[in-house]
């Protein structure tokens, strides 16, 4: 049984999700919260879910953060970033967060299920990072903050990149968080 928490600030798409958890074989709705820290944190500390999935535009919050966070519990679960808007300009900063996936809310319960049971199994489901994306982004980023992206996205882990740069680990933390709110993809604002 796969275990799956949904983090999103709606509660009727949360509402949605939940009803076709719930009625998907091999998944269970294991909770789930608006982002707010206090009922976020007891809800993965208590429910201990298999799989969160994650809204990458929170209004209080940023999902790549909040990604970056859950990604450092221990245990940790696997975390689908579910975003309008996921596509190639996520996929960078969504691997530095650490998420095993990324999806448009716009799937179908099939594919959802699917990335589900696939992140649940190990599968990392973020699109390739385009070489024009990386060039771009690392063309704002100062030259040890490049090579500990370079680092991290062939799979270095943090403490690995932390020895190879010379650094200690609250700083390559704090590098991670800071780059991660420079690669911040905005969400365009709704029609009027």
């Amino acid at each position: 049984m796969i275990r799956v928490a949904i983090v999103d600030d709606h509660p009727a798409l949360r509402a949605g999700l939940r009803t076709i958890l719930e009625a998907e074989p091999g998944m269970a709705f294991a909770g789930e919260s608006s982002g707010e820290p206090e009922s976020l944190w007891p809800l993965l500390h208590r429910a201990c879910p298999d799989v969160v999935l994650l809204d990458y535009h929170l209004p209080r919050g940023d999902g790549l953060q909040l990604c970056y966070r859950i990604k450092r519990e221990v245990p940790s679960p696997r975390v689908i970033l579910f975003s309008a808007y996921a596509g190639a300009a996520l996929a960078l900063p969504a691997a530095l967060a650490g998420a095993d996936g990324l999806l448009p809310k716009g799937v179908d319960a099939r594919e959802l299920f699917e990335a589900v049971r696939l992140a649940h199994a190990g599968e990392r489901l973020i699109p390739p990072v385009s070489r024009t994306v990386l060039a771009e982004a690392c063309a704002d980023m100062e030259p040890p903050d490049q090579a500990l992206v370079g680092m991290l996205l062939d799979g270095a882990s943090e403490a690995e990149a932390a020895r190879t740069l010379d650094l200690d680990a609250p700083a390559v933390r704090r590098t991670v968080q800071r780059v991660l709110g420079q690669l911040r993809v905005e969400v365009p604002a709704p029609r009027a």
